[in-house]
């Protein structure tokens, strides 16, 4: 097959996959980081086909939606690449960035060496985007109502120092999620053109904190 020919068998492959999934991990949520990671691979030196599937196949099974095991899309993507037979340097290139694109492993304090590459983190910055400015708010507020959780308690701190575990176990509200991931990101882009893109989109953040707080305590 051709690489557009991989790409659109991919595309199909997810598409059916998450058919149903919550709206912010669902098929759209995929179409975006891709298109994100095709707007910043122009200005790097990487593989578009590998980031191209990283994308596609980097929430295929998100480990929240499947009990917290982590080695679900990993193995998935893995299995569909081998169907379609692609190259082994890539599927094995597809699998690390899918097992090292969560925000959660930045926080894991381990001290062995973790991988990284020019295209990880493309497709991490990709990702990244799509939690910030007024999709990530959309999002944020999505999951947390799929999940049942508090818009707002100011009766509940941020943790500002979470572990990879106690992140995978929050049951905070929404707001605090603001604090705990979203502002964080900004800082966390790899590529000059994901630092630029997530400027705006960190101000939008800010901008809509400072009016929520406003309405919330009857001032707007």
């Amino acid at each position: 097959m051709t690489n557009t020919e991989i790409v659109e068998e991919t595309i199909a492959f997810v598409k059916e996959t998450l058919q149903g999934a919550e709206g912010g991990h669902d098929w759209f949520h995929i179409q975006r980081v891709f298109n994100n990671t095709l707007l910043i691979a122009k200005d790097e030196q990487v593989d578009v086909l590998t980031v191209s599937l990283g994308a596609l196949l980097h929430d295929i099974a998100d480990a929240k939606f499947h009990n917290g095991d982590e080695s679900i899309g990993p193995r998935l993507a893995v299995e569909f690449l081998n169907s379609i037979d692609i190259d082994k340097k890539i599927i094995d290139h597809v699998e690390k960035i899918i097992e090292n694109i969560s925000f959660k492993n930045t926080l894991n304090k381990s001290s062995k060496k973790k991988f990284n590459s020019k295209e990880l983190q493309v497709v991490q910055d990709a990702d990244r985007l799509d939690a910030l400015g007024a999709i990530g708010i959309a999002r944020a507020f999505n999951y947390g109502g799929f999940k049942n959780r508090e818009l707002y308690n100011p009766e509940i701190a941020p943790n500002l120092n979470l572990t990879k575990e106690e992140y995978k176990k929050l049951e905070a509200p929404t707001i605090n999620h603001f604090y705990e991931k979203l502002l964080l990101l900004k800082d966390k882009m790899n590529t000059k053109s994901g630092k630029v893109l997530a400027e705006k989109r960190h101000q939008f953040l800010l901008d809509y904190l400072e009016q929520f707080y406003a309405e919330w305590n009857g001032k707007a």
